[in-house]
Protein backbone atom coordinates (compact mmCIF):
# COMPACT_ATOMS: atom_id res chain seq x y z
CA UNK A 1 0.00 0.00 0.00
CA UNK A 2 1.37 3.39 -0.95
CA UNK A 3 2.28 5.84 1.82
CA UNK A 4 -0.55 8.24 0.93
CA UNK A 5 -3.15 5.47 1.10
CA UNK A 6 -1.84 4.21 4.44
CA UNK A 7 -1.98 7.74 5.84
CA UNK A 8 -5.49 8.24 4.51
CA UNK A 9 -6.63 4.95 6.05
CA UNK A 10 -5.12 5.89 9.40
CA UNK A 11 -6.86 9.26 9.32
CA UNK A 12 -10.18 7.61 8.51
CA UNK A 13 -9.82 5.15 11.39
CA UNK A 14 -8.98 7.97 13.79
CA UNK A 15 -11.98 9.89 12.50
CA UNK A 16 -14.22 6.96 13.39
CA UNK A 17 -12.74 6.87 16.90
CA UNK A 18 -13.38 10.60 17.29
CA UNK A 19 -17.01 10.17 16.23
CA UNK A 20 -17.37 7.42 18.83
CA UNK A 21 -15.79 9.57 21.57
CA UNK A 22 -13.04 7.00 22.00
CA UNK A 23 -9.94 8.61 20.49
CA UNK A 24 -7.01 6.33 21.23
CA UNK A 25 -4.42 9.09 21.38
CA UNK A 26 -6.11 11.50 23.78
CA UNK A 27 -9.66 10.41 24.41
CA UNK A 28 -9.58 7.44 26.77
CA UNK A 29 -10.40 8.19 30.39
CA UNK A 30 -6.87 7.23 31.40
CA UNK A 31 -5.44 9.70 28.89
CA UNK A 32 -7.71 12.46 30.16
CA UNK A 33 -7.31 11.77 33.89
CA UNK A 34 -3.54 12.03 33.79
CA UNK A 35 -1.32 11.73 36.84
CA UNK A 36 -0.79 15.48 36.56
CA UNK A 37 -4.55 16.11 36.60
CA UNK A 38 -5.06 13.82 39.60
CA UNK A 39 -2.10 15.28 41.49
CA UNK A 40 -3.43 18.76 40.83
CA UNK A 41 -6.41 17.83 42.99
CA UNK A 42 -4.93 15.69 45.75
CA UNK A 43 -1.88 17.91 46.21
CA UNK A 44 -4.27 20.58 47.52
CA UNK A 45 -4.99 18.34 50.52
CA UNK A 46 -2.89 18.72 53.64
CA UNK A 47 -0.22 16.08 54.17
CA UNK A 48 -1.97 15.05 57.38
CA UNK A 49 -5.10 13.99 55.47
CA UNK A 50 -5.88 10.29 55.65
CA UNK A 51 -7.12 10.35 52.08
CA UNK A 52 -3.76 11.45 50.75
CA UNK A 53 -2.36 7.96 51.31
CA UNK A 54 -5.62 6.26 50.31
CA UNK A 55 -6.88 7.71 47.05
CA UNK A 56 -4.76 7.33 43.93
CA UNK A 57 -5.06 7.53 40.17
CA UNK A 58 -4.16 3.84 39.97
CA UNK A 59 -7.07 2.94 42.27
CA UNK A 60 -9.40 5.04 40.14
CA UNK A 61 -8.25 3.37 36.93
CA UNK A 62 -8.60 -0.08 38.51
CA UNK A 63 -12.17 0.74 39.53
CA UNK A 64 -12.82 2.07 36.05
CA UNK A 65 -12.33 -1.42 34.62
CA UNK A 66 -15.70 -2.35 36.13
CA UNK A 67 -17.46 0.77 34.80
CA UNK A 68 -15.94 1.26 31.37
CA UNK A 69 -18.92 3.27 30.11
CA UNK A 70 -17.96 6.13 32.42
CA UNK A 71 -16.41 8.97 30.44
CA UNK A 72 -17.42 7.29 27.19
CA UNK A 73 -20.17 9.42 25.70
CA UNK A 74 -21.06 10.25 22.11
CA UNK A 75 -18.41 12.91 21.66
CA UNK A 76 -15.02 13.60 23.16
CA UNK A 77 -16.25 16.93 24.57
CA UNK A 78 -19.22 15.27 26.28
CA UNK A 79 -16.89 12.64 27.72
CA UNK A 80 -14.55 15.31 29.07
CA UNK A 81 -17.48 17.18 30.61
CA UNK A 82 -18.63 14.03 32.40
CA UNK A 83 -15.14 13.41 33.75
CA UNK A 84 -14.82 17.04 34.87
CA UNK A 85 -18.21 16.85 36.57
CA UNK A 86 -17.41 13.65 38.44
CA UNK A 87 -14.08 14.94 39.69
CA UNK A 88 -15.67 18.25 40.68
CA UNK A 89 -18.02 16.32 42.95
CA UNK A 90 -15.23 14.03 44.19
CA UNK A 91 -13.20 17.11 45.07
CA UNK A 92 -16.05 18.80 46.88
CA UNK A 93 -17.19 15.70 48.77
CA UNK A 94 -13.70 14.76 50.00
CA UNK A 95 -11.96 18.11 50.31
CA UNK A 96 -9.51 17.42 47.48
CA UNK A 97 -9.32 13.73 48.45
CA UNK A 98 -8.53 14.58 52.07
CA UNK A 99 -11.39 12.70 53.69
CA UNK A 100 -12.18 9.02 53.36
CA UNK A 101 -15.15 9.16 55.71
CA UNK A 102 -17.73 11.81 56.49
CA UNK A 103 -16.72 14.12 59.34
CA UNK A 104 -18.61 12.99 62.46
CA UNK A 105 -20.49 10.56 60.24
CA UNK A 106 -20.55 7.84 62.87
CA UNK A 107 -22.75 10.05 65.06
CA UNK A 108 -25.43 10.36 62.37
CA UNK A 109 -28.25 8.01 61.52
CA UNK A 110 -28.36 6.96 57.89
CA UNK A 111 -30.68 4.01 58.32
CA UNK A 112 -33.94 4.08 56.41
CA UNK A 113 -35.93 1.52 58.37
CA UNK A 114 -38.74 1.61 55.83
CA UNK A 115 -36.46 0.04 53.25
CA UNK A 116 -37.01 -3.66 53.80
CA UNK A 117 -35.06 -4.76 50.73
CA UNK A 118 -31.83 -3.53 52.29
CA UNK A 119 -32.37 -3.79 56.07
CA UNK A 120 -29.89 -2.07 58.34
CA UNK A 121 -27.46 -3.89 60.57
CA UNK A 122 -27.93 -2.06 63.91
CA UNK A 123 -24.22 -2.39 64.61
CA UNK A 124 -23.14 -0.68 61.42
CA UNK A 125 -23.12 2.92 60.21
CA UNK A 126 -24.08 3.90 56.69
CA UNK A 127 -22.55 7.36 56.72
CA UNK A 128 -20.56 8.91 53.90
CA UNK A 129 -17.49 7.08 52.65
CA UNK A 130 -15.39 7.20 49.51
CA UNK A 131 -15.03 9.82 46.77
CA UNK A 132 -18.74 10.48 46.44
CA UNK A 133 -19.45 9.87 50.14
CA UNK A 134 -21.97 7.10 49.55
CA UNK A 135 -24.57 7.09 52.35
CA UNK A 136 -27.69 5.23 53.52
CA UNK A 137 -28.46 1.53 53.65
CA UNK A 138 -30.44 1.72 50.41
CA UNK A 139 -27.23 2.75 48.64
CA UNK A 140 -24.74 0.55 50.47
CA UNK A 141 -26.85 -2.55 49.86
CA UNK A 142 -27.13 -2.42 46.07
CA UNK A 143 -23.63 -0.96 45.69
CA UNK A 144 -22.17 -3.90 47.56
CA UNK A 145 -24.20 -6.35 45.53
CA UNK A 146 -23.00 -4.80 42.29
CA UNK A 147 -19.37 -4.43 43.31
CA UNK A 148 -18.97 -7.63 45.28
CA UNK A 149 -18.82 -6.78 48.99
CA UNK A 150 -21.33 -6.94 51.84
CA UNK A 151 -22.49 -3.35 51.88
CA UNK A 152 -24.95 -3.85 54.73
CA UNK A 153 -22.78 -5.87 57.09
CA UNK A 154 -19.38 -4.49 56.12
CA UNK A 155 -19.87 -0.90 54.91
CA UNK A 156 -16.43 -0.07 56.31
CA UNK A 157 -14.96 -1.93 53.33
CA UNK A 158 -15.43 1.30 51.37
CA UNK A 159 -13.06 3.09 53.74
CA UNK A 160 -10.52 0.26 53.78
CA UNK A 161 -10.11 -0.48 50.08
CA UNK A 162 -9.41 2.44 47.72
CA UNK A 163 -10.48 0.50 44.62
CA UNK A 164 -13.81 -0.38 46.24
CA UNK A 165 -14.14 3.26 47.31
CA UNK A 166 -13.79 4.46 43.73
CA UNK A 167 -16.12 1.70 42.55
CA UNK A 168 -18.85 3.00 44.87
CA UNK A 169 -18.36 6.46 43.40
CA UNK A 170 -18.60 5.16 39.85
CA UNK A 171 -21.52 2.87 40.71
CA UNK A 172 -23.47 5.76 42.18
CA UNK A 173 -22.58 7.94 39.24
CA UNK A 174 -23.71 5.46 36.61
CA UNK A 175 -26.91 4.62 38.48
CA UNK A 176 -28.03 8.07 39.56
CA UNK A 177 -26.07 10.77 37.76
CA UNK A 178 -25.31 9.51 34.27
CA UNK A 179 -29.02 9.64 33.27
CA UNK A 180 -29.04 13.43 33.77
CA UNK A 181 -25.53 14.37 32.63
CA UNK A 182 -26.83 15.70 29.31
CA UNK A 183 -29.00 18.22 31.20
CA UNK A 184 -25.98 20.15 32.45
CA UNK A 185 -23.83 20.23 35.57
CA UNK A 186 -26.66 21.63 37.68
CA UNK A 187 -28.61 18.42 37.15
CA UNK A 188 -25.69 16.40 38.51
CA UNK A 189 -25.72 18.48 41.70
CA UNK A 190 -29.42 17.77 42.09
CA UNK A 191 -28.83 14.04 41.57
CA UNK A 192 -26.16 13.93 44.27
CA UNK A 193 -27.36 16.32 46.96
CA UNK A 194 -30.27 18.27 45.55
CA UNK A 195 -32.49 18.26 48.60
CA UNK A 196 -29.83 19.90 50.76
CA UNK A 197 -28.34 22.26 48.19
CA UNK A 198 -30.64 23.08 45.25
CA UNK A 199 -33.50 25.57 44.92
CA UNK A 200 -31.76 28.07 47.18
CA UNK A 201 -31.10 25.63 50.02
CA UNK A 202 -27.32 26.17 49.95
CA UNK A 203 -26.17 28.41 47.08
CA UNK A 204 -22.64 28.70 48.47
CA UNK A 205 -22.10 24.96 48.24
CA UNK A 206 -23.63 24.83 44.78
CA UNK A 207 -21.27 27.54 43.61
CA UNK A 208 -18.29 25.71 45.09
CA UNK A 209 -19.15 22.64 43.04
CA UNK A 210 -19.64 24.76 39.93
CA UNK A 211 -16.26 26.43 40.43
CA UNK A 212 -14.49 23.07 40.57
CA UNK A 213 -16.34 21.93 37.48
CA UNK A 214 -15.42 25.02 35.48
CA UNK A 215 -11.82 24.73 36.63
CA UNK A 216 -11.56 21.12 35.48
CA UNK A 217 -13.31 21.83 32.20
CA UNK A 218 -10.72 24.52 31.57
CA UNK A 219 -7.91 22.11 32.34
CA UNK A 220 -9.38 19.52 29.99
CA UNK A 221 -9.93 22.07 27.24
CA UNK A 222 -13.71 21.80 27.00
CA UNK A 223 -16.56 24.30 27.33
CA UNK A 224 -18.56 23.66 30.53
CA UNK A 225 -21.88 24.02 28.72
CA UNK A 226 -25.12 25.49 30.04
CA UNK A 227 -27.35 24.93 33.09
CA UNK A 228 -24.54 24.86 35.62
CA UNK A 229 -26.54 25.53 38.78
CA UNK A 230 -29.63 24.12 40.42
Amino acid sequence: MRMEKRLLLKMCVMGIWVMMGMVKSDGSVGDIVTQEFFNGIIDEADDSCAGKKFYSRDAFLSALNSYDQFGNLDTLDDSKREIAAAFAHFTHETGHFCYIEEIDGASRDYCDETNTEYPCNPNKGYYGRGPIQISWNFNYGPAGKNIGFDGLNAPETVANDPVVAFKTGLWYWMENVRPVVSQGFGATIRAINGQLECDGANPTTVQARVNYYKQYCSQLGVDPGDNLTC
